[in-house]
């Protein structure tokens, strides 16, 4: 019986925690096979549902329900046409704070894209954001 109010304390703790860390402010590169998500899916549909699956992986690895797309990602996945959708895309994933006072979500997930040359060992990694504002100063 002991045992069993334990656990429970021990599950309280783990999921107040896995909570706050979906609170925090984050941004990660992941690549995503767009191939696997969209094979068996008709020509004209291939494109729509590859933006689809982007914004549910988007939805899996935040944890918001609010997924914004870039433009710049959305003409990467239309570039070859509906039908033939790019096998891969590298994408940077942003949890951010919503700005609107009246908004449900408090957060919400950007998603856009980073051109690479080769998908070859890339890994998903947790990018600072800071550093790539100091980078961008640095190129001006």
């Amino acid at each position: 019986f002991f045992f069993f109010f334990l656990f429970l304390s021990v599950h309280e703790q783990i999921t107040m925690s896995e909570e706050k860390i979906k609170q925090e402010v984050i941004t990660r590169e992941f690549t995503i096979n767009l191939h696997k998500r969209i094979h068996g899916i008709g020509f004209k549909r291939r494109a729509p549902r590859a933006i689809s699956a982007i914004r549910k992986f988007a939805q899996k690895q935040m944890g918001t329900t609010d997924v914004r797309i870039d433009s710049g990602l959305n003409q990467f996945v239309w570039s070859k046409g509906i039908r033939n959708v790019p096998y891969r895309v590298r994408v940077r994933i942003s949890r951010k704070r919503s700005d609107e006072e009246d908004a449900e979500q408090t957060l919400f997930s950007l998603v856009s894209h980073v051109p690479v040359d080769s998908f070859k060992k890339l890994q998903t990694k947790t990018v600072n954001e800071d550093a790539d504002e100091e980078e961008e100063a640095d190129e001006e």
